[in-house]
């Protein structure tokens, strides 16, 4: 199955293609996204899913491709110039393979909420890799804010390798409204004056608060915080980035909840 040709831009499959490829909204009014490489697609097929259609670069190995179609019978398979392909691929150096798939809906997490709280994270590489570092830690829930990228674009899905697939999300959230009728404590990552976050207990519903890259987080989002806490460090440099302050956050409730 090397797939029904396509050579024009002009074809209503590779039109519907780049949209998704470029438009969130394309992609949040179809529900559908492109995902890039067999080890998203398989990620997405253990989630339980299973894609619409499977693109191939016609340089993309045929015999590799033919055992990827196998994993998803239904699915219906397309192949693209080299030159098409990389219209559509999210990256400089093309995997050669991408899935036009639906959007998946994880269950709900039976556990002691652990929420990972985003506002306004901008870069797509850093939302999917604090999915993934969340799904990863044993988080239930993420909580994005509206100024957030879409975690549904292909360079967020890559940087996710397959966290959207199992971590239930709320997208488009206010977080101050969110945060008031949450049923713990919730805790800012900041620069605060309400001491170190390892000397707190975190084994209780929590709500980690990240903000944007640059700005950090908002004064109202600060406000509506249970505390603002710090993240100790004994080094020369003054704060951790957005995706590693995150990190260091969700992996220290987690140890103390295998404790």
């Amino acid at each position: 199955m090397t797939g029904t040709a396509i050579s024009s831009r002009d074809n209503p499959i590779f039109k519907r293609l780049k949209k998704l490829a470029d438009s969130a909204r394309a992609r949040r009014e179809a529900r559908m996204t492109l995902l890039d490489g067999d080890h998203l697609l398989a990620a997405y097929l253990d989630a339980g899913g299973e894609p619409h259609t499977l693109v191939r670069a016609a340089s993309f190995d045929a015999a590799r491709f033919e055992r990827l179609a196998r994993l998803c019978p239904r699915v219906k398979a397309i192949e693209l110039s080299d030159a098409l392909f990389a219209e559509l691929s999210p990256v400089a150096t093309p995997t050669g393979m991408l899935a036009e798939a639906a959007w998946l809906n994880p269950p709900a997490i039976a556990a002691t909420p652990l929420v990972v709280v985003l506002e306004d994270i901008q870069d797509p590489g850093n939302l999917g890799a604090m999915l993934r570092t969340g799904a990863a830690a044993g988080a239930t829930l993420a909580v994005l804010s509206k100024g957030c990228h879409d975690p549904w674009s292909p360079k967020a899905l890559r940087g996710g390798q397959g966290a959207q697939f199992v971590l239930p999300l709320v997208c488009g959230a206010d977080i101050v409204e969110w945060l008031a009728g949450f049923a713990g404590e919730s805790l800012a990552l900041a620069l605060g004056d309400d001491g170190s976050l390892y000397a707190r207990t975190l084994t209780g519903p929590l709500a980690l608060i990240v903000g944007n890259e640059g700005a950090g987080l908002s004064r109202a989002v600060r406000d509506a915080a249970s505390a603002a806490v710090r993240i100790p460090m004994t080094g020369r440099i003054e704060s951790l980035n957005a995706a590693a302050a995150l990190a260091a956050a969700v992996f220290e409730a987690a140890r103390q909840r295998a404790a």
